[in-house]
């Protein structure tokens, strides 16, 4: 008979390549089903995938990178290019189409193509998603828990399935959150320091809207020098110079090269943001001469008189193609409820200790994991203001990582039924109530997997199905 100990790990393998299976088979439905570009109706059309294609179909026909004003690149009416961000997604996707191009000269096949990097990405994440789980959650039910509120909520799935940099910027923010978890637990060894660079210079060349995730994972690594020896408070200066030397020295080798070649292109802006305005006033209509801060609104209207927010929590749960294909209401209340009893559990009393070492670190660990939930959403409300009414909840997805740790931390917390007062009736039923947790905890997992083969099967295709799809490439 095997040991106890073999068979769990067996069936977590088992597990595991499950949950990449059907992460992997969802989203290349989506891939492979969605409209081509800019096939009309244009609801149906993944959000902005034409203007990104752009950029990588250049790279792959040309072997090199776009100057943001090309022509080529250039979407008509707005006269602006996603030539002026940061390009390493398009980089990746446009090196791949140009291998696969010299098998093939089908659009059909390039595009997908495309969309199948990130497909690959998304799976990838999945895995970092698991690694983390593992070190974060040591009871199996709230690790996968953890992982398939991440990678199953339905907005995540999709940011997998077309041509953008929100994969691998999902990425990056993952392969940041798995190197800090593992250092937190053994240490900013070489190879943490090299993880958490990588996840860095991705990051910093993928999307901008991400960027106070490393904003944050720099206090995180600061916070971790801080120690105590012989009972007192004590910074490791020495220590955290000779790591953060290491991560910066490959960090700035990884990205000086990009920043630079912006400011030579671009007389000195380096991130390419005001000589975007400038091509958008010399060629189009900006989004931004029409928007709340030039028409002199204030903020709390935009804010207030317009369901914002109500908008970018539902967008943020699910929403696919141009924010027009919604899941049912059921949907959004089950993962609304979900949020709202794992954060109230956040905030449950707790036992103190008698020793109440390393309070102020911890307080500011969570400072920093806030703010790595709160930057993107500060970042979305300051674009929709002054550039263009959005509130696409992709563009707070940079915080989901941290947001759902807290979210399934809470619910953990409600399960543990430690803040239960120590006598009382209630410690009679205990046994009972903890019985009911774990079932919970399982209905809880079960519905986010049936909600997001809903939201594929039955909200997504037959809209899909409806429009059929024609290749439309000039």
């Amino acid at each position: 008979m095997r040991p106890v100990g073999e068979k769990t790990h067996k069936r977590e393998r088992i597990l595991f390549v499950l949950y990449l299976v059907v992460f992997f088979c969802l989203a290349s439905v989506i891939a492979l089903m969605q409209p081509h570009l800019d096939t009309p109706p244009w609801f149906g059309n993944p959000p902005d995938e034409p203007g990104r294609y752009l950029v990588s179909r250049y790279i792959c026909r040309y072997g090199r990178l776009p100057n943001g004003f090309d022509e080529e690149i250039r979407i008509y009416g707005y006269g602006i290019s996603y030539g002026f961000y940061t390009m390493l997604p398009y980089i990746v996707q446009g090196f791949v189409m140009r291998f696969v191009n010299l098998f093939t000269d089908s659009e059909l096949i390039l595009l997908y193509t495309a969309r199948f990097v990130n497909v690959g990405i998304g799976t990838a994440m999945a895995a970092l998603v698991y690694g983390i789980g593992r070190r974060l959650f040591q009871e199996s039910r709230f690790r996968w828990l953890f992982c398939v509120l991440v990678m199953y909520l339905p907005q995540s799935l999709f940011l997998h399935t077309y041509a953008n940099t929100d994969s691998m910027t999902m990425f990056s923010t993952a392969l940041i959150a798995y190197a800090l978890v593992r250092a937190y637990g053994e240490g900013f060894t070489v190879l943490n320091c090299l993880l958490l660079s990588g996840g860095i210079i991705i990051c910093a060349l993928s999307y901008y809207n991400a960027y106070g995730c490393i904003l944050s994972s720099i206090f995180l690594f600061l916070l971790f020098f801080a120690v105590q020896k012989e009972g007192k408070p004590r910074y490791d200066f020495k220590e955290m110079l000779k790591k953060g030397g290491l991560i910066s020295a490959v960090v700035l080798l990884g990205i000086g090269w990009y920043f630079i070649r912006n400011a030579v292109l671009y007389e000195g802006d380096f991130l390419g943001l005001e000589t975007l305005k400038k091509c958008g006033e010399m060629y189009g209509n900006p989004p931004y001469s029409n928007s709340y801060a030039a028409r002199g609104i204030p903020l709390a209207d935009m804010l207030f008189d317009n369901p914002y927010f109500s908008g970018l929590i539902n967008s943020f749960i699910a929403a696919y193609g141009s924010m027009a294909i919604y899941a049912g209401l059921w949907t959004y209340r089950f993962y609304k409820l979900v949020f709202l009893t794992g954060l109230l559990g956040g905030l449950l009393p707790r036992k103190k200790e008698a020793e109440e070492k390393g309070r102020v670190k911890k307080l500011l660990l969570h400072a920093s994991l806030l703010l790595w939930i709160l930057m993107p959403v500060a970042l979305c409300i300051y674009y929709a203001y002054t550039m263009d009414y959005q509130y696409q909840g992709r563009y707070v997805m940079p915080g989901l990582l941290p947001f759902m740790y807290y979210v399934t931390g809470g619910l953990k917390r409600w399960a543990d039924f430690d803040w239960l007062p120590s006598k009382g009736r209630l410690q009679s039923a205990l046994p009972v109530l903890k019985r009911l947790a774990v079932a919970a905890c399982y209905v809880t997992i079960a519905a986010v997997i049936l909600f997001l083969f809903y939201m594929v099967f039955l909200r997504a295709v037959p809209v899909y199905l409806k429009i059929g799809y024609v290749l439309q490439i000039n």
